[in-house]
């Protein structure tokens, strides 16, 4: 598997965070094994698949609860997560704020950024 292919599984996690991202979904995609694309996409990241997407996605939301008034609820659904508790759960482990507390105090944070392969 070539860094271009990575590439282009990179490029589909973007387009696919609100979506219901799946190892095997992006697999299909680039047309490997999902065992396989979990093993390269770890090797030329060093990151796992799973890793990768909720950092993009937790970054994602951050930005939204920055930049909009939209409830914390619909943003925790529309980046893939089962309930508000799971992603408060997950929100402050990553940013050590719950989210409402990260909207009203606008901290300043290391975001998850994209990785690219260029």
């Amino acid at each position: 598997m070539s860094r271009k292919t990575v590439g282009i599984m990179l490029d589909w996690i973007e387009e696919n965070l609100e979506n219901d991202a799946a190892l095997e979904a992006m697999a299909r995609h680039v047309g490997y094994s999902a065992f396989y694309c979990s093993s390269k996409f770890h090797q030329y990241t060093g990151l796992s698949f799973k890793a990768y997407l909720l950092g993009r996605r937790l970054d994602t939301a951050a930005c939204r609860l920055l930049t909009s008034q939209a409830n914390i609820l619909d943003i925790a659904l529309r980046y893939g997560f089962s309930s508000q508790e799971a992603f408060t759960r997950a929100f402050r482990k990553a940013y050590g704020l719950p989210p409402g507390q990260f909207r009203l105090q606008k901290p300043i944070y290391s975001p998850f950024e994209r990785l690219r392969l260029d």
